[in-house]
């Protein structure tokens, strides 16, 4: 789906939800949830606020926060706590049903889709529970550090 029709989708669904729930449609909420659909990573509430207040929009933190929380509830964006610590979030678009490698000495983040894992865990029953969706975090060193933690070793044998 392009980006437009993806924006457009999402602001369909947020007034959808806005008046379902008799909550008021202001044009913060819109802004902001362009702005999320503006961008391509995950992204945290400090890096969408330093964007917003660089666009020349100012919004309180607090106002962000309770927006970003409309989202998740609205299920326009998905939280994730990948180290345990900062919450990271994520457009809903695109691949539904993936997972995540993390790299644990740089902390970036590459989202994958392996349709056999996919396929398996679609596939898999529960009693008492039917699966929305699912999302797997993969933990290890990515290969640009796993270079770079070689080179440093070679260099220290070396001297």
């Amino acid at each position: 789906m392009g980006e437009n029709k993806s924006k457009e989708v999402a602001r369909v669904a947020l007034t959808q939800y806005i008046h379902s729930k008799n909550m008021r449609q202001t044009p913060e909420r819109y802004t902001i949830l362009d702005k999320v659909f503006d961008i391509e990573d995950h992204f945290s509430i400090e890096t969408l606020y330093s964007e917003l207040e660089s666009d020349g929009f100012h919004v309180s933190k607090a106002t962000l926060y309770n927006t970003i929380q409309l989202f998740v509830d609205c299920g326009l964006i998905r939280r994730h706590q990948f180290d345990g610590k900062t919450s990271q979030y994520e457009k809903v678009s695109g691949i539904k049903n993936h997972h995540h490698l993390i790299c644990t000495q740089c902390r970036r983040i590459k989202e994958v889709k392996d349709t056999t894992l996919v396929n398996m865990l679609k596939s898999h029953r529960y009693s008492a529970f039917n699966t929305s969706y699912f999302a797997l975090y993969v933990y290890g060193l990515c290969s640009r550090c796993s270079r770079l933690n070689k080179e440093i070793k070679k260099n220290s044998i070396k001297k």
